[in-house]
């Protein structure tokens, strides 16, 4: 391999994990009003949850995989609902934490998001992103799930490749943002369900039948790091 070859590697190696300027007080504002504007009312909330839902089965399926577990597919459906399916014992520390690992999923990466922009790796995020959703492509068994995916991705795509510094920090500060806040409010949407009586298999409910625990304070964990991760975050990316 000649020099010039080395050079483009490392080029490409300072581009990706090198660091990048923050980017201005009225950018990061702007992006957390626009995240509002996509978390808070019911219509917008309604197509942006589909953003949350891949990041919930996501979730369901990496840690399935780390503890052993071997995943089957996942589905993503029209209604923001989905299914992880993976086989192994059905009780356990491993089935346990695979359960636990939905809810708290998109909170925890818009963390580890807020961290990867509060020191500056903004193309690093967006790299990240990218290779999780096309590994996540591979499990996908539905038509609408891999739609959504292939849309989600490519987006990440484009903006990494094609836009400049500015509209990459953008996005990728809207898209943490959305995170932190989009975790927030799965919660309470499975609480008010489950108060109707209603979502009786829900996740909380599935780990209080594994650890005899009662669902409700699985809730409590779910709304704990939701909450927990959006002001821990919120402070990272304010410069708090």
């Amino acid at each position: 391999m000649d020099s010039t070859a080395f050079t483009s590697l490392g080029d490409l190696w300072d581009e990706v994990f090198g660091s990048q300027p923050d980017p201005d007080t009225w950018v990061v504002i702007a992006t957390l009003v626009a995240a509002l504007a996509a978390v808070l009312p019911q219509g917008v909330w309604r197509v942006a949850r589909n953003a949350v839902t891949i990041a919930h089965e996501g979730g369901h399926g990496l840690v399935a995989l780390l503890t052993g577990r071997s995943l089957s597919g996942i589905r993503l459906h029209s209604d923001t609902s989905g299914l992880t399916v993976s086989r192994g014992k059905p009780t356990g520390l491993g089935m346990i934490l695979t359960a636990a690992s939905g809810y708290t999923a998109p909170p925890l990466l818009g963390l580890g998001g807020a961290a990867l922009l509060a020191a500056g790796h903004i193309t690093a995020l967006l790299w990240l992103a990218t290779a999780l959703l096309l590994v996540m492509l591979v499990m996908i068994r539905n038509a609408y799930g891999a739609l959504t995916v292939v849309l989600t991705g490519g987006t990440f795509l484009l903006v990494s490749w094609l836009a400049g510094p500015q509209v990459q920090a953008a996005f990728a500060y809207a898209v943490v943002w959305f995170l932190l806040l989009g975790g927030v409010r799965p919660p309470f949407e499975l609480q008010a369900k489950r108060a109707r009586g209603a979502a009786g298999d829900s996740d909380a409910d599935q780990l209080a039948r594994l650890t005899n625990v009662p669902a409700g304070l699985w809730l409590f964990l779910f709304h704990a790091v939701s909450l927990c991760s959006l002001v821990g975050g919120g402070r990272w990316l304010l410069g708090l």
